[in-house]
């Protein structure tokens, strides 16, 4: 019977219904009163009284100013009334007028360097898409779980941009040469902002070279410290480009957009996921050769192999449910359950943990019975999760801070602050070590944290925010 409770409570609280977004009092009073009909949807959209429309982009942390005035407009200097492109207010919420471009399409303003505004904003997760709305590959990050339909952006050369560097402060260590894990290393790292990956030495600031690519990565996996596997926006193959000569080497075509990449090394396997075939593809990383091709249900994201390599679980990007692959059981499909806008799903002694971006919550379930064993708040804006050693490292992006579970009991047994003054996107485990790197998509920086003592070692200021940083071994050029 208690089985069965948890069962029913689960499917309760994962089958919640997503609540409407509202736009702030006092920004309705703003806009009101340079258009006083101005209709505010139930999904957060602002329609003016002749039609425009204006999409909101909701911060990632409320500023309460004493009066709602305009920040910045583009174009420059602008008052509501003219109804700007963009429109930045002072407690962070963004207003994108929507727009038709040169091809018919419907998108908002290209901005080759978009402010942090934009890249720390989100759309509403319940906004009804307008019908045919792209937007430019340098402001996804702005559009969470929505499913929208991009289109490659033209005639925007950010390659050469450099945003604004935050100031560090408290460093403890002079350089990461003295940790043996980053010694003789190379830093591979792409931005939302270039569609170049970037290495740099340890613990350098500006890199030493680039890696050209067509566009703006998706994922970047290494293997064996010789090859990078690359999958970018508008590109239907994988890029397996050669560490030893800085080439690509192979493409492996999957005549599909490739997403995310998983490396199992002991399979010598890289798993890449395609939500537009709901497929899976498996390539074979001796041969760097399509293999197998797995059908699964629903728009795959958020993908994470078990660390036995025995499962890959992911969520339906449409729908919210989270579902197991048994890799080792003819790639049976196993249903999880439904839990709003997931951020991230990691798999620790034989329980699923899931964390809500937009829900600021951790639920915890038990994979035999998919019951569910806990759930509860956690730190603001959950973005990634680590597993590592029984412990669950939970990061949150909106005051950068590292929540630990303690993977055997569930209990909060650490809350550590980064102290970046950023917006935190991902905690990368570096294999065969007790590092793992934090990166940011509001300054340039990134964090080495240790997992063994849970102390930061050293915050370290680059050229350009990190969206992924691989580390791979110093590779000796031909």
């Amino acid at each position: 019977m208690f089985k069965k409770l948890l069962g029913l409570t689960l499917a309760v609280i994962f089958a919640a219904p997503v609540f409407a977004t509202t736009i702030p009092d006092n920004v309705q009073d703003f806009v009101k009163k340079s258009f006083p009909n101005t209709e505010f949807r139930f999904d957060g959209t602002i329609i003016l009284p002749d039609n425009t429309i204006y999409l909101p982009l909701l911060p990632a942390k409320v500023i309460k100013p004493e009066q709602v005035q305009i920040r910045q407009t583009y174009p420059l200097g602008k008052n509501l009334s003219a109804k700007p492109d963009v429109v930045i207010l002072n407690n962070d919420y963004v207003l994108l007028k929507l727009i038709t471009d040169t091809k018919g399409q419907r998108t908002i303003f290209k901005m080759a360097n978009p402010p942090q505004e934009i890249r720390t904003g989100l759309f509403p997760q319940d906004m009804l898409v307008p019908e045919g709305f792209v937007v430019p590959e340098n402001m996804k990050s702005i559009i969470g779980n929505l499913y929208i339909p991009t289109t490659k952006s033209q005639g925007i050369k950010i390659e050469n941009t450099k945003p604004v560097i935050s100031e560090l402060s408290g460093s403890t260590l002079n350089t990461l040469s003295k940790i043996p894990a980053l010694r003789n290393k190379n830093f591979y790292v792409s931005s939302p902002y270039s569609k170049n990956i970037q290495i740099l030495n340890t613990g350098a600031k500006t890199p030493e070279y680039s890696l050209a690519q067509t566009n703006v990565p998706i994922s970047i996996k290494a293997y064996n410290d010789e090859f990078l596997l690359v999958t970018v926006y508008e590109k239907p193959s994988v890029d397996v480009i050669s560490l030893a000569d800085d080439q690509i080497i192979k493409q492996i075509g999957i005549n599909a957009q490739p997403d995310e990449i998983l490396i199992d090394k002991a399979k010598n396997t890289a798993y890449i996921s395609s939500s537009t075939t709901s497929s899976i593809y498996l390539v074979n990383l001796e041969t760097m050769t399509l293999f197998k091709k797995i059908k699964i249900t629903g728009m795959c994201e958020k993908l994470t192999l078990s660390e036995d390599g025995t499962k890959i679980f992911y969520c339906d990007k449409k729908t919210n449910d989270v579902w197991s692959i048994e890799l080792d059981n003819n790639y049976l499909l196993k249903e999880i359950g439904r839990f709003p806008n997931v951020s991230k799903i990691v798999y620790s002694n034989n329980k699923v943990y899931l964390t809500s971006r937009t829900k600021n919550r951790i639920a915890i379930v038990d994979y035999d019975t998919t019951g569910l064993i806990a759930e509860f708040e956690i730190c603001d804006k959950p973005v990634d999760m680590l597993a590592f050693h029984d412990r669950i490292y939970v990061l949150g992006a909106k005051d950068n801070s590292i929540q630990i579970l303690d993977a055997k009991t569930d209990e909060l047994t650490h809350s550590i602050y980064l102290n970046t003054n950023g917006f935190s996107t991902k905690i990368s485990y570096i294999d065969d070590t007790n590092i793992a790197l934090i990166t940011d998509t509001k300054s340039a920086l990134y964090t080495v944290f240790d997992l063994g003592t849970n102390k930061v070692i050293k915050t370290v200021p680059i050229d350009i925010p990190a969206n992924m940083i691989v580390v791979t071994e110093k590779v000796k050029k031909h």
